[in-house]
């Protein structure tokens, strides 16, 4: 797209009113299929397969390793590092995706994995009409929501103008400089094993990067797997993050997916996104860089 049509996706989204990063299922089914593009973004090796048995009706596939990251180097930019503007254009447009799109997703792991990743993208592409199912699938079958073992059929769109990323980031060199800067704070959002160091299931060291503190996204949910009130995680994270500006918050997890998790239930509670680290601790633990677990603070 030229300079007007980057004009024009501006102009939108400024028009736009703010919708809610979250949609109740029961906001959903009030929906007109035909006015949103609804997109399963299950994870996992059978996650293409299991959309293919069974998917939200209307529902597009898009695939976290192809779509949502260029996975080359582990050890420069982690597991799943952001992939290029032109890529990322590229899966959009394919999507069928316009800049004026209502863009609402899923997945099946309370929205870990990885509709808040392409939630994050999408907002950080500048996209302003995108909302994250609470609690995902699952709670959308249950509440009623069609199914379908249909191919999906859709028109490709016209170049979606991916220039920059309009949220922040922070790479490995601005996290080692800041990570015990008392005017900073680097978030982790593992699971409490992981960030003691007790267990590691996808990486090759366990533990964390000295000077960050826990807040596990599993926090963020309820004991029926959906996001707590937005009000109950203003709450949290302000008392977490100290009135802290935004610019100074760092957020990671293990690869640049679950972090955003965080980043969505932050925006959710009305607090101003922090920067994340996609490289997380996937690519801190293969650098040459300090680590610390619970024994060795």
């Amino acid at each position: 797209m030229n300079c007007f049509g980057w004009e024009i996706l501006k102009k939108l989204n400024k028009m736009a009113v703010k919708l809610s990063s979250i949609i109740n299922t029961d906001e959903l089914l009030k929906l007109n299929l035909s006015e949103i593009i609804l997109i399963d973004a299950r994870a996992g090796i059978n996650a293409e397969e299991n959309y293919n048995k069974e998917h939200l009706k209307g529902a597009r596939y898009i695939d976290l390793n192809k779509d949502l990251a260029t996975v080359e180097d582990p050890a420069n930019g982690g597991r799943h590092p952001l992939p290029s503007f032109s890529k990322f254009s590229e899966v959009l447009s394919k999507l069928g995706i316009l800049p004026s799109s209502h863009i609402i997703i899923y997945d099946d792991k309370n929205a870990s994995n990885a509709a808040s990743r392409f939630w994050w993208m999408l907002r950080a592409a500048g996209h302003a009409k995108v909302q994250v199912v609470n609690g995902g699938l699952q709670e959308a079958v249950k509440a009623g929501f069609p199914v379908s073992t249909e191919i999906e059929t859709f028109e490709a769109a016209e170049k979606y103008p991916v220039l920059e990323w309009k949220l922040k980031t922070a790479d490995i060199e601005e996290v080692e400089k800041v990570r015990n800067n008392s005017e900073n704070i680097v978030i982790d959002v593992r699971d409490k094993n992981r960030f003691d160091g007790l267990t590691e299931p996808l990486d090759l060291i366990a533990g964390h990067i000295p000077g960050a503190v826990n807040v596990p996204f599993s926090e963020n949910l309820d004991e029926n797997g959906l996001f707590k009130p937005a009000e109950i995680l203003a709450e949290k994270y302000n008392s977490v993050l100290e009135n802290k500006p935004s610019e100074n918050i760092i957020v990671h997890c293990g690869s640049g997916v679950t972090a955003c998790h965080t980043l969505l239930a932050m925006d959710y509670a009305g607090i101003e996104i922090p920067k994340l680290y996609v490289g997380s601790w996937s690519e801190w633990s293969r650098n040459d860089r300090e680590m610390a677990t619970k024994e060795k603070q």
